[in-house]
């Protein structure tokens, strides 16, 4: 995982706490597992699935009874992200604050990622 020596790779607010322990209960699942695919105007889309256990290369992010999962290939694309749990009148679901987002489709639901997180205004290479 991209992360700092004891700082999460990602934080869970409050909100999102209860009801990632609320999904977990009532799916008797051992947690909720983002991840991202390709799809959408903008590119690429969060996924969000209960699982029963975590895969060997999963990251694991434990708080207050809350467990979320980050799949590999999701990693470096969601650290420093926020996670919380919205409710509305109209709609209520998670929001994603991440950092690493370029752009986002008007409806919300897919995102495109910055390619570079260096300080030189090169493009990392592959």
């Amino acid at each position: 995982m991209f992360s700092i020596p004891g700082q999460a790779p990602v934080t869970i607010t409050p909100a999102a706490e209860r009801q990632i322990a609320r999904l977990m209960a009532g799916k008797d699942a051992y947690g909720l597992k983002i991840g991202l695919k390709k799809g959408g105007c903008a590119g690429m889309e969060y996924t969000m699935d209960m699982v029963a256990e975590a895969e060997k290369s999963d990251e694991v992010i434990e708080q207050n009874g809350a467990r979320v999962l980050i799949a590999p290939t999701a990693q470096m694309f969601l650290f420093g992200t926020e996670i919380d749990y919205e409710t509305g009148l109209l709609e209520s679901g998670f929001k994603f604050r991440n950092p690493n987002v370029a752009d986002a489709c008007g409806c919300g639901e897919s995102v495109s990622f910055k390619l570079d997180h260096s300080d030189t205004g090169t493009a990392p290479q592959a």
